[in-house]
């Protein structure tokens, strides 16, 4: 029985987009397997990790009669990597085994029962849904990702917050050392919402988001409830498991009212902490930042008594400011905006930096200094 038939470019597509949360090793064997279930002319794909499941269709010739199956994803996808990418190929079942033919070449693959996929059970109490353009979505996502902790004992930190309140979604993460937040604006008015998205949730959305505006179906619609997220775009239903606890007050962290505020060149002070950064430690990144007289100073050096010095001509006539900060910090911000001027707030060398974006209020990149 054939299963499905099309191009190799059509169904290697429709796998990738569901296979990105598919681990290759797991204690449930077949969470290793994409679910595909054919209904009339269309053809299903599935995927979950008991958390996170993604779902898409995409229209194939083959038996329009029902049939259900899971397989291999990563094998599945290798094997039409390999192929060209105008091939047409077939998969056609035969007891517990697939079979993938494309022109001359031949595979057969192991599959596992439909029935055994562990589905994940929707939450019935979803809430008002609202939409953003999928590139506002990714660039928000964009700004902030990085600042999430990874594997934190406070696992509240391991995700983004995403706040619908009004007319403004806010995006907000922190580990504890550094804080961004992004807002967009939405098109309706919405009741406050808030949920934790889990790390992985995260960059997968990251992954899949689509960058262009101009797609007609560029638009992603969110719904949240108590315990789980859904969005729907391109196609494309993705339900995730949401983070339980309380994230930090972020509005009590972002410093107000600090005394000295600076305009530099974001690319030029971004070359110049990458130089720095080449000749710091491997266990503290440090580098030391002087402002004085419309002057700049980074400085860095490790254990090996190596230093590094970088200087950069700013507009600057303050009090003099000497204060450090972990390089990766400051980098990661940088390397993650867009524009050319980046705005710095300071206060003193013992409080922390603001970072945003000159004349905008919708994003903001609060860093603590360490000592040196």
């Amino acid at each position: 029985m054939i299963v499905l038939k099309g191009p190799q470019d059509q169904l290697l597509a429709a796998l990738q987009s569901v296979a990105g949360i598919v681990e290759r090793r797991h204690t449930l064997p077949i969470l290793a397997n994409v679910l595909m279930k054919r209904e009339g002319d269309e053809v299903e794909f599935i995927s979950s990790d008991l958390e996170i499941q993604i779902r898409t269709r995409a229209p194939f010739d083959g038996s329009n009669e029902p049939f259900a199956t899971t397989v291999g994803a990563r094998k599945l996808i290798d094997i039409l990597k390999s192929l060209p990418s105008d091939q047409i190929c077939s998969l056609s079942s035969s007891q517990s085994k697939l079979t993938l033919q494309a022109g001359k070449s031949r595979f057969t693959l192991q599959t596992l029962p439909a029935e055994d996929f562990p589905l994940v059970q929707e939450a019935p109490d979803f809430g008002p849904a609202f939409a953003v353009p999928q590139a506002t979505l990714k660039h928000l996502i964009n700004q902030v990702h990085f600042a999430m902790a990874v594997h934190d004992i406070r696992f509240y930190l391991n995700g983004i917050l995403f706040v619908a309140e009004g007319k403004t979604l806010t995006l907000v993460a922190t580990d504890g050392h550094r804080l961004a937040l992004a807002q967009a604006e939405l098109e309706v008015e919405m009741p406050k919402q808030e949920v934790i998205l889990p790390r992985k949730t995260v960059l997968e959305l990251q992954r899949l988001l689509k960058d262009s505006s101009k797609d007609e179906n560029a638009a992603i619609e969110m719904r949240f409830s108590s315990n789980q997220a859904r969005f729907s775009f391109s196609g494309m239903e993705f339900v995730t498991k949401l983070v339980e606890g309380k994230f930090p007050d972020y509005n009590r962290v972002i410093p107000k009212g600090h005394k000295h505020k600076l305009v530099l060149g974001r690319q030029p002070l971004l070359a110049a902490l990458n130089r720095a950064a080449i000749l710091t430690s491997d266990k503290f990144k440090a580098v030391r930042l002087s402002f004085a007289d419309n002057l700049l100073t980074i400085a860095a050096s490790n254990a090996e008594q190596e230093e590094a010095k970088e200087e950069i001509e700013i507009d600057y006539g303050g009090d003099p400011i000497e204060t450090g900060f972990n390089v990766t910090y400051l980098t990661d911000v940088l390397a993650n905006m867009p524009q050319e001027m980046v705005g710095l707030d300071l206060n003193d060398s013992a409080s922390s930096a603001l970072f945003t974006v000159p004349e905008r209020s919708d994003f903001k990149y609060v860093v603590m200094p360490m000592r040196i």
